[in-house]
């Protein structure tokens, strides 16, 4: 009997609604009161909140959000390529698709179901779109919202082709904050970088920290699998724990990209920041039949909480 309650919990946690494009879009619910939104165009979380209701994804007001155009903000995924190279379009396609809820996933570990709302979707490639990256795949997400509100999404993508094939890979993730000069990440310290802003040249951090004061954009290197995003302002802190994603993404377009951008207010720059748990400097290789696995799982706790510089780092 508790075993059959608890399975009908958790599919009263789950609604499958249209957004404004009549596109399929699930929302889970946790118990509490967080919530998050999942739309099919794109496999992309369009919404995360907290049992308070206060959203902690940033969406630009002046986002674009219809197919096949990616929405600025939220989480993105991009697949099977991050940035710009070759004939693929930004960030690759996935984020631009439409997704199906897939009814029949292979199981996962216990604990990425046990008492969630979570929603599993499948993406597989058209005729169309082997045409413009002849490889055939199967990418199988799943998002997750645990009781306490926090986020997991877990992607798995299979070679079902006949040959190897290689991809880069990121969770896009635009986090809400109060003000981008009162922000710090840590975690990031003393690592090798990429800076997209002067030719992928290749640089150490220096600082004890990550602050802001003019635009970033930058790949983090062989990073710790828990960073921390420190919010002074609203007293909160963002716990980013990450599988299987090396690299780190970090992006803020400041004041002057942030105007050439026609889905971006001239101003939000203020109120975001891009920490992406990523795979870049070294693509994925698959062969015939093989799975990649990465894992991000989000979570906020008061600032007051890692106020120990490594207490998110001993496991919180």
């Amino acid at each position: 009997m508790g075993h059959s309650a608890a399975i009908w919990d958790q599919r009263a946690a789950i609604e499958v609604t249209k957004d404004w494009n009549g596109i399929n879009q699930v929302v889970l619910r946790s118990p509490r009161g967080a919530s998050a939104r999942v739309s099919l165009h794109g496999g992309q979380v369009t919404s995360w909140r907290n049992d308070r209701g206060e959203e902690l994804l940033f969406t630009s007001s002046k986002a674009i959000f219809k197919p096949p155009k990616a929405m600025q903000g939220g989480i993105p995924i991009c697949f099977p390529q991050f940035g710009n190279c070759g004939s693929l379009e930004k960030h690759g396609f996935a984020r631009n698709k439409i997704w199906s809820i897939d009814d029949n996933p292979p199981p996962l570990p216990a604990n990425d179901s046990n008492g969630k709302a979570f929603v599993d979707l499948l993406l597989k490639p058209t005729e169309e779109d082997l045409k413009g990256w002849p490889h055939s795949f199967e990418f199988r997400l799943r998002v997750s919202l645990a009781t306490n509100g926090d986020l997991t999404m877990i992607s798995r993508i299979r070679n079902i082709n006949g040959k190897p094939f290689s991809f880069s890979f990121a969770y896009h993730t635009y986090l809400s904050v109060s003000d981008i000069s009162e922000v710090r990440i840590e975690g990031l310290e003393t690592l090798d970088y990429l800076d997209n802003l002067c030719q992928k040249e290749r640089f150490t951090e220096q600082g004890d920290a990550i602050t802001f004061e003019n635009e970033v954009d930058r790949v983090y290197l062989s990073s710790p699998n828990i960073i921390a995003v420190l919010d002074h302002e609203k007293k909160r802190t963002f716990v980013i724990r990450k599988e299987g994603l090396p690299d780190v993404v970090v992006w803020n377009p400041w004041e002057k990209k942030s105007k050439s951008m026609v889905d971006f207010g001239d101003e939000e720059y203020k109120q975001m920041l891009c920490v992406d748990g990523a795979v870049i400097e070294k693509p994925i290789v698959l062969k015939p039949g093989e799975e990649w696995k990465g894992r991000l799982c989000l979570s906020v706790v008061p600032s007051s909480y890692c106020s120990e510089h490594d207490a998110y780092l001993t496991g919180l």
